[in-house]
């Protein structure tokens, strides 16, 4: 696709991140070369670095606030802020702000959207990287194949595109890191259509440390609740 066409169509990312001082440049300036003209929007959960001051001066609108909300939170936040006003046929892509020079690699996602082939699309990565025992990302799939029969390999990847008017049903996404099960299991109740995209990405894997297996329990609690709190909401 031209530039001319990707402006014609619409195009912003918004880009989720905590401390990544040290990468969220890298990230926003590979997004506009490989779309020039895209609209940069981070949500910064109360960073204690430099990532908001990075942001602004890469051009992005940073939406934040003054303590960390998790990034179900915070990606609603920006997403709300973003949508205002905003054309419902623009593309929307979600990604994380820790990927660096890959990021540009996503524009997959937004062309399979644009292209008609899928509602939402979801990247899978192609190379694992770090990375625990599999425990809650093999939850987080059988959760989402229970909640609405998909069948997913990238359950809880957060690279993901879709048009603001599906962004906008969607909303409010799911607290903490249940976000990416919410909204998937979401998307297909609402009669989206889902697509997983292998592409080649990076970004900073947590490793079977201390440190990592904390994060992996963290996720594991919000895919439990978020579980739960999707299948109450069939029950009633």
């Amino acid at each position: 696709m031209t530039a001319e066409a990707e402006s014609a169509a619409g195009r912003i990312a918004i880009v989720a991140a905590r401390d990544e001082g040290d990468r969220i440049g890298a990230t926003l300036a590979s997004l506009r070369e490989a779309s020039p003209g895209i609209g940069l929007w981070v949500a910064d959960d109360a960073s204690s670095d430099d990532t908001r001051d990075v942001a602004l001066a890469a051009g992005a609108t940073v939406i934040g606030r003054n303590r960390p909300h998790g990034k179900g939170g915070n990606v609603t936040a920006a997403a709300t802020a973003a949508l205002e006003g905003l054309d419902p046929g623009t593309t929307v892509l979600l990604c994380d702000g820790d990927l660096a020079a890959t990021a540009g690699r996503l524009i997959p996602l937004m062309e399979a959207v644009e292209a008609g082939e899928c509602d939402l699309a979801i990247a899978a990565f192609e190379r694992k990287v770090g990375g625990g025992l599999g425990l809650a990302k093999g939850y987080a799939r059988s959760a989402i194949r229970k909640l609405c029969g998909l069948e997913t390999t990238a359950p809880i990847s957060g690279q993901r595109a879709m048009r603001a008017r599906v962004l906008a049903d969607l909303l409010p996404l799911a607290p903490r890191y249940g976000m990416e099960i919410g909204m998937t299991v979401d998307a297909v109740r609402g009669g989206h259509r889902v697509a997983e995209i292998e592409l080649d990405l990076a970004h900073r894997a947590t490793g079977r440390s201390l440190r990592g297996f904390v994060h992996r329990g963290r996720q594991l609690r919000d895919f439990v609740a978020v579980y739960r709190d999707r299948r109450n909401r069939v029950a009633s």
